[in-house]
């Protein structure tokens, strides 16, 4: 299956102009064109771009998504291995880190549209205050009810 520029733009997520910037830079390889000079895109080349879409997205710089890429396709030399190997370690870890802090960020959501939906006692009773806020103290005066700064 080959696809045009602007299909493998629809099937990547990657807009046209991007995927011919990468190739210009040399992240990508250039592609096969027919005759009349239209660029045809393999199923390789689709999962690269979205390799490169995903990487990206990370926040992987296109120099180090260069390297990788030539590692994926085999081209990269033998001595540049090593360094390939410990750039996708420190990556790994960079993408653990990441997902263990966007864990921790869904269990804080999660638990604020548990709240929500089923508040407390004490909240539901008419307390609006944010957890770890302490409410403003009140005081009685012949008029009912009032804050510390006068107001109800």
């Amino acid at each position: 299956m080959t696809l045009t520029i602007g299909e493998a733009a629809k099937a990547t997520g990657v807009a046209a102009k991007t995927i011919r910037y990468y190739e210009q830079v040399g992240v990508l390889p250039p592609p096969r064109r027919t005759t009349s000079g239209y660029r045809q895109y393999g199923d390789e080349a689709i999962r690269h771009l979205v390799f490169v879409r995903r990487a990206r997205a990370l926040g992987l710089p296109l120099h180090r998504i260069k390297s990788l890429i030539g590692a994926l396709t085999g081209g990269a030399p033998g001595a540049l291995r090593p360094r390939l190997l410990d750039l996708v370690r420190a990556h790994l870890s960079t993408v653990r880190r990441q997902i263990g802090e966007l864990q921790l960020l869904q269990r804080q959501l999660e638990e604020v549209l548990r709240r929500r939906v089923d508040p407390p006692r004490e909240r539901a009773e008419g307390c609006r205050c944010l957890d770890g806020v302490t409410p403003r103290p009140t005081r009685r005066s012949a008029r009912g009810l009032r804050g510390v700064d006068g107001r109800r």
